[in-house]
Formats: structure tokens, sequence, C-alpha cells
């Protein structure tokens, strides 16, 4: 089966996510994992964090979304306000969610503790406009199928709490997707 929307919707329909077992309403974050397809395929959308003071995931590849505020009635609406604020898109007008993935915890440079974070999938159903806001320096599309099939598999040294590690990622556009971002785009090719 060609790699199209449809595969994803396949994929992730009939399954539940695992839960970190965060009840709702706590402590938790909620990212967009927004495809399209185009002409070449099926693409996926990335952000680049602006470089801020204390943010831990400040430079980092991915994916739009943040913190639950206590405005949002679910973390589907955290993921829709953050990606409206962030890049400017409104996921209710010109995307359709697709499914769910597990959530996954997010850790960062001078986190005190884990967050849990949900990722839901969405496609985009038409073109749009897209506008940075300062929490973002660079908004761009990437090809699925080279990450699906292991083309762009590189690594990354890492500082953290004092120590280096290596850690998987993946090169894509000449920028590495790795950490959290890297742990929830695996479970989406991981399932197709």
């Amino acid at each position: 089966m060609a790699l199209g929307i449809d595969r994803v919707r396949e994929a992730l329909g009939g399954t539940l996510p695992v839960r970190t077992g965060e009840p709702e309403g706590t402590r938790s974050a909620a990212v967009a994992a927004i495809l399209r397809q185009a002409n070449e395929g099926l693409e996926v959308l990335f952000i680049r964090r602006a470089e801020r003071d204390g943010d831990p995931w400040s430079g980092h590849m991915a994916f739009p979304g943040g913190r639950r505020a206590p405005s949002d009635k679910d973390l589907l609406a955290t993921a829709v306000r953050e990606t409206l604020e962030e890049i400017g898109v409104d996921l209710e007008r010109c995307a359709e969610l697709v499914g769910v993935l597990d959530d996954q915890d997010a850790t960062g440079r001078n986190t005190a503790a884990p967050l849990p974070t949900r990722p839901f999938v969405f496609e985009l159903l038409q073109p749009q406009p897209m506008t940075p806001n300062h929490e973002v320096c660079e908004i761009f599309w990437a090809p699925v199928e080279p990450l699906l099939l292991g083309e762009r598999r590189t690594s990354i040294d890492v500082k953290y709490k004092g120590e280096s590690y290596t850690l998987p990622g993946w090169d894509v556009e000449g920028r590495v997707v790795w950490g959290l971002t890297y742990r929830m785009l695996s479970t989406l090719l991981g399932r197709l």
C-alpha cells in the first residue's frame, strides 16, 4: 500500500493510545502532528523552537504544541489552541483529526518533573498561510517516506544533568529531530 493519509487513518483507527495515567486537568501538554498529502507523497510539519532563556526545549525541532491552559476543555483543545498561537493555523477550520498517539513524558533542561504530553495527528485539508509567533523561528514540511524507510537516521550528542548521551534522531533538511519529537514520530511511523 502506498504511503498516504489513508494508510495513516487505517493504522491509527481502532487502537487506543497508551495514557500516562496523568488525570485530565493536571499538569500536562499536547502537540499537533500535522500531515498533508503533497504531490511527492505524505509530508509532516515541523517547527523549530526559538532560542529563549528558560525554555527547556529552546531551539529544538518540534510539533506545534504546549502546556494545557486552565481554559482548555481538554488536551485536544490544547493542541488546537497552541497550533493557532504558534503558527497561525486553525485546525478546527482547515484540518481533520486522524488519530491520537501514545502519551509521552517530556523531559528537558531545567524541568523538575516529566510533563505528560499527548500527540494528536491531523490532516491539513487545504494549504494555509503560516506565521510563526515569538516561540517559533522556523516552520517547514518534510517528506515522511524517507523517515519511514530509515534513510534519514542519525544521532546527536547531548548533555543532560551533567552527563553526555548519544541519542537517536533523524536528519530532516539539515536539522536533527530528536528527543520527544523523535519518540512521537517513531510511534507514528511504527504503526505504518
